[in-house]
């Protein structure tokens, strides 16, 4: 477990070279933000669409498994308080991206078995401090040192006092999808938290790794599942504003793609690096051409780029906060808040602060806390 080595995780992000080309159309996060690690989705088919209290990047197996866990954590930790399927994913999103490239069977059991580097004091991989063996390589696969194991990394030692048994074949087995969400939930509870605290869940995460990088990028994922497991209240809205978030929230499971989006629906553009543009071709809709189609639905006609579309309807300063957002406003993103000409990213508004988001390439088109991105730089509101 994290709290016996320090280590932290760099997250990928556009290079500055490209800057001003991605900013030019939409949509690169901007360099600060803490979410910006590359989900390498390319298609619809690969993934479960967000809605039914599922996200878009989460291998449905792997979904299962954290909702398995929190119905469970009941019977091992009874005093614990608001465990959620969402904590448990920004947890091992950030661990071993969901197990994506392994192979996970209906019992949970995932192939080949997910090991860290070997903490042998080399500084490989950030280690800096040597750990003896303590299972005799039962579950790290090696009696010369200890690495940590499975989707939520843990190291044999603190797997030998968290584990637990969630498949019913009576073994606690880290390499288990199910086992392993569960023993993962069993340490984040203690003796008792309430995780609706969010000091108390920020608590939970430093305990897993001592590391204020890694407690930023897990409460951004946490917070950012937590809006995708939620549907959108349409009622009290008028027939306009509907209509224009019922066309972009159909499109929620559809790829990124760079200068992809028209008034007719996805087009293609360009899927990209964390370096910049790829050139692989890919069809979907980058953040201003999912505005640009889902406000045509309604008779609107926008213009192609976010910094231009801050230009029409009557804007709403960030000065004024979230709360001044209704549902179907646009939401921009700026790499100088105050400058409009430094807008790099536009979603649209649902409300209970979530905005419908073609985020960045490597991503679906999904529902996103307004929080989850930097940069907050007002709306505008159209109809």
């Amino acid at each position: 477990m994290k709290s016996q080595r320090r280590r932290t995780r760099r997250a990928g992000c556009a290079a500055v070279v490209v800057l001003v080309l991605f900013a030019a159309l939409c949509c690169a996060a901007p360099l600060s933000g803490a979410i910006s690690a590359v989900i390498a989705l390319q298609t619809r088919a690969q993934a479960s669409d967000v809605t039914g209290g599922s996200a878009a990047d989460i291998p449905a197996r792997m979904l299962t498994a954290y909702q398995k866990a929190v119905h469970l954590i009941g019977r091992y930790v009874p005093a614990c308080r608001g465990m959620r399927w969402p904590i448990l994913a920004g947890i091992a999103k950030v661990e071993s991206n969901h197990a994506i490239g392994h192979t996970i069977t209906a019992g949970g059991d995932i192939h080949p078995k997910i090991y860290g580097v070997l903490l042998n004091g080399s500084g490989a991989g950030g280690n800096t401090t040597a750990f003896p063996d303590t299972d005799g390589g039962r579950w790290d696969g090696t009696a010369h040192g200890e690495r940590a194991v499975g989707p939520f990394q843990f190291l044999p030692a603190t797997w030998e006092s968290t584990g637990k048994d969630a498949s019913g074949d009576h073994v606690a087995d880290p390499h288990n999808a199910d086992d392993a969400a569960l023993g993962a939930a069993a340490y984040l509870c203690g003796h008792g938290r309430d995780l609706t605290r969010r000091a108390q869940l920020r608590a939970a995460i430093w305990q897993y790794n001592h590391s204020a990088p890694y407690l930023s990028t897990v409460l951004g994922w946490i917070d950012q599942y937590t809006a995708a497991a939620s549907r959108p209240d349409l009622t009290g809205v008028s027939a306009t504003v509907r209509t224009v978030l019922q066309a972009a929230l159909s499109q929620r499971g559809v790829p990124y793609s760079w200068g992809g989006g028209s008034p007719h629906g996805p087009s293609t553009g360009s899927c990209c690096s964390p370096g910049g543009k790829s050139g692989t071709r890919i069809t979907g809709f980058d953040c201003s051409g999912l505005t640009l189609y889902a406000y045509a639905k309604a008779g609107i006609r926008l213009p192609r780029t976010a910094a231009a579309q801050a230009g029409i309807g009557h804007r709403i300063p960030a000065s004024r906060g979230i709360r001044a957002l209704k549902p179907g406003d646009l939401v921009f993103y700026a790499y100088v808040p105050g400058r409009d000409t430094t807008i790099y990213h536009v979603g649209i508004y649902t409300g209970g602060g979530q905005m419908i988001n073609a985020a960045r390439p490597g991503t679906l088109v999904r529902l996103d806390a307004v929080a989850a991105l930097s940069g907050y730089a007002g709306g505008a509101r159209l109809p």
